[in-house]
């Protein structure tokens, strides 16, 4: 999904498909910003809140790939399965770590945050144009937040850190949220088109052709 809104790719869907898909992620991205917001304010069980959204929306969508896959082209199916299959597991794994207590969810940001940037960075960096140059300024930002939470938990406490990491998730997410908000925009006018009508020329008015029987 955020490929498709990365590289424009929403213009090409058919209306009726648009119609159906706009309010789906004008819903996902206004809930990326109150889980953002939220996370923030709410000292008391930020982390699990984030942590416990994003373990949803993997499972959620890990079980969409895997239900994909059976009506999928052999060569599209296994890769549909194995990336169903890890964002299910590791939608299932923040979702159980969300619900043991805070501090687990807080650790597991403060290790999750720069290796995902890390790794977003390298992604990037494989695609041309405009990805490529997102993905060297990520990684930069990668660099500067590991060390931020470093020098954070070895001048204060691991515990601060944490907290830290926290925030930047949940920036990281309310930035996401944007390219959802703007692909959802794109849809709605994709959305409004009409739906073209099949024409028929004058020359096959009357014949086989007219009634949709003519194969040539």
């Amino acid at each position: 999904m955020a490929n498709g809104i990365l590289t424009g790719s929403t213009e090409s869907m058919a209306p009726e498909l648009a119609r159906r898909t706009w309010p789906r992620w004008v819903a996902l991205g206004v809930g990326m910003l109150v889980v953002a917001v939220t996370a923030v304010l709410w000292d008391a069980a930020g982390a699990r809140l984030l942590l416990g959204a994003v373990g949803a929306f993997l499972v959620v969508r890990g079980t969409l790939l895997l239900r994909g896959a059976r009506a999928a082209a052999a060569e599209l199916a296994a890769g549909a399965r194995g990336l169903g299959a890890v964002a299910t597991a590791a939608g299932a794994g923040a979702l159980v770590v969300a619900l043991v207590s805070e501090s687990a969810a807080a650790g597991v940001l403060l290790v999750a945050v720069p290796v995902l940037l890390l790794l977003g960075g390298v992604v990037l960096l494989g695609r041309g144009g405009g990805l490529r140059r997102g993905g060297q300024a990520l990684l930069v930002w990668a660099v500067l937040i590991s060390g931020l939470l470093v020098v954070t938990g070895l001048g204060q406490s691991w515990d601060r850190a944490a907290d830290v990491a926290t925030v930047i998730a949940a920036l990281v997410v309310a930035v996401l949220a944007v390219p959802v908000l703007v692909g959802a925009a794109g849809l709605r006018t994709v959305a409004a088109r009409p739906v073209p009508t099949r024409t028929i020329s004058s020359a096959c008015a009357g014949c086989a052709c007219g009634a949709g029987g003519c194969g040539a």
